[in-house]
């Protein structure tokens, strides 16, 4: 079965961008400190990323976030959904309007305006279809940004504040030389 996963990089106190994030600045101002690890040579970073990714069958984000990832500042060969890691999933964007062009145009692109239940629903549908051409179980990603993922979770931005509590049973713990990775079971 797709599972529907959250994969975000979030600081202790709840953020996922640092002050001022934009079209230049697409982390905010020292933002990319919550990214290091996805370029550490850390091996246990690597593992996490090359897990991470390769569990994707479809990716799905929210319009501000594709339009930074798809901006002149944004994804390139080098950096971009598990860049050098696996192959490209699909990627779903929740948006009120589609935009009128596509600076990425080697990556396919589904843009639903009918709100986040359905693009989840279309992320749903090509993950399936990605299991069963490659023969093995991928997942659902919401990859954010903060907005997109709190939806999900129906808690607002930042992710830990507001909407109804939730229990939570923790997966692993990875600590490296550059982040600790926590994974949990929304149960």
């Amino acid at each position: 079965m797709t599972r529907i996963i959250a994969d975000i990089s979030v600081s202790v106190d709840g953020f996922v961008t640092g002050p001022d994030p934009g079209p230049d600045n697409a982390l905010g101002t020292c933002g990319e400190a919550l990214h290091t690890w996805a370029f550490s040579g850390d091996p246990d970073d690597r593992r996490v990323l090359r897990e991470g990714t390769a569990r994707s069958g479809a990716v799905v984000l929210g319009r501000r976030l594709f339009d930074l990832v798809d901006g002149p500042n944004g994804w390139d060969d080098k950096t971009g959904y598990g860049a050098g890691e696996v192959g490209k999933p699909a990627f779903v964007v929740v948006t009120s309007s589609p935009p009128e062009s596509v600076r990425l145009t080697d990556l396919d692109w589904t843009f639903v305006t009918t709100g986040l239940s359905d693009a989840v629903a279309t992320a749903r549908e090509l993950a399936e279809a990605a299991s069963s051409d490659s023969g093995k179980e991928l997942d659902v990603v919401l990859m954010g940004g903060g907005a997109a993922i709190g939806s999900a979770l129906d808690a607002g931005t930042p992710l830990f504040t507001g909407g109804a509590p939730r229990i939570l049973a923790q997966r692993s713990v990875t600590p490296t030389s550059t982040a600790t990775h926590l994974t949990y079971d929304v149960l």
